[in-house]
């Protein structure tokens, strides 16, 4: 059995667990902290759980891991055969993460090192305020994580990083003001109450919404 194999079989068997314990694609998302993208991806055959999310899924479906996958019509042919090709798509699923853990910190290092070099640069010209530099950086590297995640259909994040662009955004504005002008301008913070309760809603339409994109699920 191949990789596809697996994965459609593991699919299939999330699905049809899913369907049985009554819940939607939403649901068991984020019961599973995972978007409901995420939980189509995974019933389609597109992509596959990690090891530690497959032992939370039989969890929740109170089943074992040989249950979730092996063949819910059959008992699987040869086991050992399945069991291998598993363990081969679970260390490449765990590879693909771990690179993506890489690629998120290797993004975050370059965010504050070009921080650091500006602060660097303008210090040794004698350039007031070089030290901003380091409160712009918060905003920019919450914008680059976002738009790494959002492209890897990785959407778990999202709140809390357009949380701290918002927020960044408004503490980079005030210390420029206060560093340029000399002015206390902390009303500035006020700014982000309202964006914070329109970032709250937002999701929570979405997480009211998806459920009832699946009325035949």
């Amino acid at each position: 059995m191949d990789d596809e194999q697996v994965k459609a079989r593991i699919g299939a068997n999330i699905a049809f667990y899913r369907r049985q314990a009554g819940l939607t694609q939403a649901s068991l998302g984020e019961k599973l902290n995972y978007s409901d993208k995420a939980v189509s991806k995974w019933e389609r055959g597109e992509s596959i759980p990690d090891v530690l999310t497959l032992m939370q899924i039989a969890a929740q479906f109170g089943i074992t891991m040989d249950a979730l996958l092996g063949d819910v019509n059959a008992l699987p042919e040869n086991p050992t055969t399945l069991e291998r090709a598993m363990t081969q798509v679970s260390e490449k699923a765990l590879k693909r993460k771990a690179n993506k853990n890489i690629i998120l910190a290797l993004s975050t290092t370059l965010v504050w090192f070009v921080a650091l070099f500006v602060f660097v640069v303008f210090s040794s010209f004698s350039i007031p305020n070089s030290w901003l530099a380091f409160f712009y950086a918060i905003p920019v590297n919450a914008i680059v994580l976002l738009s790494l995640r959002s492209a890897w259909h990785d959407f778990r994040w999202n709140k809390v990083l357009i949380s701290a662009i918002v927020w960044g955004s408004l503490l980079s504005i005030y210390a420029s003001i206060r560093a340029f002008l000399g002015f206390n301008a902390w009303k500035v913070f006020l700014l982000g109450i309202p964006g914070q309760i329109a970032i709250f809603l937002w999701f929570r339409m979405f997480q009211t919404v998806h459920p009832k994109e699946e009325p035949n699920e």
